[in-house]
């Protein structure tokens, strides 16, 4: 007899039941200890932070890091799959600030540095349990006993031999850079970090100020006669702020420029960007014309009175830009070298300074001194009023664009000139070019459209970061002469300082100190205040988790690269990226053989899922109202798994349910039933069917045992779960319909028996 089936029957209990038997059975454990001595297929976790709770954004790479190694085990591999933990960074400093009551570095210093990395090591871990309770709940097969953790400080130390091993190649260096910098969490982003925080759109101030003409060694407004001390180029810009900060103008060499008198005054600008500043361009008196060759070298007065003493070095004079455009503005590009990477290169090769008046928050510094003290951003105002008051300004408008924000904390950055440690990338890029052209991605375009040319165009990684609770950057610089080195390792502290730290955190670390071997010299070697970027630890996961090469190097060896990986679309931008550029710089291969890319999961109104919005249903609740079951399928059987984008709904974790594990419950319900009145016990799966629907229906199995087999085998979620849900079709509305008769007939004839054998 078969166990009746309750047609009522609650999915969320019986998934209960079944977690209960895979914990009491320890099901999970023995799939993987049973296969001891199998082949085995290489899984690596990618480390999520621990100071928020699991969402649908994770649920989606979560499930295919479930259905991919399950199946793997199911084919006779032996995968392990270790959970690791993202344990450093601003994410958890940020969430440690808001719990103390405090802000930004001058705070953090005030309070401690020591007290204050420890707080973040006591609140590193504090969703754990919760995080095991939800994926668990998820029904992931997942090993959270013997878990790594990027502060342990094993993996530290693996990581400081990542950087020697880079360090030792010449690919480290320190640089002066514009970077983008986070003002709220006082450091740089990398690059690939920008792509990551988005680009939202705001509303900026965008003016037109003019810059009066000191002098015209070109002669082409001397030739025109209007060289008198009332001619002006119009410049635009939506960062007024940057004013101030003022050193060049720049211009395209071909592009056409206009002197254009209006009224008393003559302004110089892109003569296509006439109809912008005039109703009537046609009517507009064009004095001359010429190309912005001719402007080159032309000096003009300052527009406030700072940095003056820079124009004996070629300050305050017309450059030409290879960037400058017709699109916007005037066709003049107001420069400031210390707050824009085009405005750095034009003037990279002159001899005027790059200054950057602004400190660690972003608030000007003395050499400003009308400003001293005030938030960049907040100045625009003031320095509007100002340059209105002087009749310096044209015209004012709003300006909207998309605006990139700190992937952290969500504040808008600000580009600056600033000292950083790089990575450099132009030596490896080939390197990592090729590792990418050896894996296999899903989907396909990902390796030669979003993430190939993001490799194409990467530039030097900024690896260190003006932070406290982090990996600390490795390098000691003495105190007088300023040479360098890098350490790798405990033992090789400890052979040059006499000390063999067992935490390797900046508070254990920053006063360890021994004398500069350099001839001569008698300084201290001193550690820079830097940490690394978090996701250099996260990308270093490969060999930090085993604690290679000082462990475990013949395990590593034959656990590298991995077979498979999935994350998020971002993580393009992220995790596969780090993973890529070390693997690529100390292996010259792939870090990962295959990956699987998913979209991202937005709110049902097509927004970013927000805790403050409350635009999204907690997921405990979704699986607790519908199952984790119908959750998986909805995802699974999504767009998401061709890494394109889905707007969530309860609504369609419904459907799911109705559409395919009712019906499915309910073809077993049918079965069942009828099996118990006639007595049918359990038998062999049927070899010689003859009933042409029996054949059919077998032959529909068959083909989706294939199907679902060659769509694990590459990877696709759609083209293994498509197959299910049309078979579950197939069986319910046309097997079991059309064949209700041999089930209702009295005698068990062989027709009957074989219908339910089959």
């Amino acid at each position: 007899m078969y166990k009746p089936v309750d047609p009522k029957v609650s999915f969320p209990s019986m998934e209960e039941e079944v977690l209960a038997f895979w914990r009491e059975h320890k099901t999970f454990e023995k799939s993987v200890s049973e296969r001891d001595g199998s082949p085995e297929y290489v899984f690596y976790d990618g480390p999520p932070f621990a100071t928020g709770l699991p969402h649908f954004g994770h649920f989606v790479p979560g499930t295919i890091k479930d259905i991919i190694p399950r199946y793997k085990t199911m084919k006779g591999f032996k995968v392990d799959r270790r959970f690791g933990w993202d344990c450093h960074g601003l994410p958890v400093e940020y969430e440690m600030e808001k719990e103390l009551g405090i802000s930004g570095k001058t705070q953090i210093e005030s309070f401690g540095v020591a007290k204050f990395n420890e707080s973040c090591r006591s609140i590193v871990l504090r969703y754990t349990s919760e995080w095991r309770r939800i994926i668990t709940r998820l029904g992931r097969w997942v090993d959270f006993d013997h878990d790594y953790k990027t502060m342990d400080p094993d993996y530290m130390e693996s990581i400081w031999w990542v950087v020697k091993r880079l360090w030792d190649e010449g690919l480290v260096y320190e640089g002066h850079s514009i970077m983008p910098y986070c003002p709220r969490c006082s450091t740089v982003l990398s690059n690939h970090e920008l792509q990551m925080g988005g680009y939202m759109d705001v509303h900026d101030p965008a003016i037109t100020v003019k810059f009066k003409i000191e002098a015209d060694p070109a002669g082409a407004m001397m030739a025109s006669g209007l060289a008198d001390g009332s001619t002006y180029f119009l410049a635009w810009t939506t960062t007024p702020w940057t004013l101030p900060s003022n050193l060049a103008l720049a211009v395209g060499p071909d592009v056409d420029y206009a002197l254009v008198k209006d009224g008393a005054e003559r302004y110089v600008m892109a003569e296509a960007r006439l109809a912008a500043y005039y109703k009537d361009p046609s009517a507009v008196d064009i004095v001359s014309r010429f190309k912005g060759s001719t402007l080159v070298g032309t000096r003009y007065e300052p527009l406030f009175p700072y940095f003056t003493e820079y124009e004996a070095k070629g300050a305050f004079r017309v450059h030409p830009a290879d960037y400058v455009t017709i699109e916007d503005g005037t066709g003049i590009v107001h420069t400031a070298p210390g707050f824009g990477e085009d405005d750095y290169k034009t003037l990279k090769n002159t001899d005027v300074p790059t200054i950057c008046p602004i400190d660690g928050e972003c608030r000007f510094t003395s050499e400003v001194s009308d400003y001293v003290g005030m938030f960049v951003k907040d100045t625009d105002k003031p320095i509007i009023e100002r340059l209105k008051a002087e009749g310096k300004l044209v015209k004012r408008e709003q300006y909207l664009h998309a605006y990139p924000h700190c992937w952290r904390c969500s504040s808008p950055l600000v580009y600056r000139a600033i000292s950083s440690w790089f990575v450099k990338i132009d030596p490896i890029k080939q390197k990592m070019l090729n590792a990418n052209r050896k894996v296999y991605w899903m989907p396909a375009h990902i390796r030669d459209g979003r993430f190939g040319k993001w490799l194409e165009n990467a530039r030097d990684w900024s690896i260190s970061r003006n932070r406290y609770w982090g990996n600390p950057l490795p390098i000691w610089k003495c105190d007088s002469c300023g040479g360098t080195t890098c350490i790798g390792s405990r033992d090789e502290l400890e052979r040059l300082s006499g000390q063999h730290p067992a935490d390797l955190h900046k508070h254990f670390v920053d006063d360890i100190g021994w004398r500069c071997d350099k001839p001569g010299c008698g300084g201290t070697m001193r550690r820079i205040p830097e940490v690394l970027d978090c996701w250099f630890e996260s990308g270093s996961m490969p060999y930090a988790q085993v604690h290679y090469p000082f462990e475990n190097k013949k395990h590593f060896e034959e656990h590298f690269p991995a077979d498979f990986i999935c994350e998020g679309l971002d993580q393009t931008r992220g995790w596969f990226y780090t993973l890529t550029v070390l693997a690529a710089a100390l292996f010259d291969k792939p870090a990962f053989k295959a990956c699987v890319v998913n979209g991202l999961v937005l709110a049902d109104d097509g927004k970013k899922m927000s805790k403050s919005l409350r635009n999204y249903t907690d997921p405990m609740k979704v699986m607790e109202e519908f199952g984790a079951d119908a959750l998986r399928i909805f995802l699974m059987h999504s767009q998401l798994t061709r890494a394109d984008d889905l707007c969530y709904s309860n609504e369609g974790v419904k459907d799911v349910l109705k559409g395919i594990l009712i019906p499915l419950w309910n073809a077993y319900g049918f079965f069942v039933t009828y099996a118990n009145i006639d007595g049918i016990e359990p038998g062999e799966a049927p070899t010689d069917a003859h009933n042409p629907m029996d054949r059919w229906i077998l032959s529909v199995c068959e083909t989706m045992v294939r199907d679902v087999t060659a769509g694990f085998e590459s990877y696709d979620m759609q083209k293994a779960i498509d197959p299910i849900v049309d078979f579950i079709d197939a069986l319910n509305n046309w097997f079991i319909r059309r064949s209700r008769r041999r089930f209702w007939r009295s005698e068990n004839d062989g027709d009957k028996v074989g219908a339910y054998a089959v």
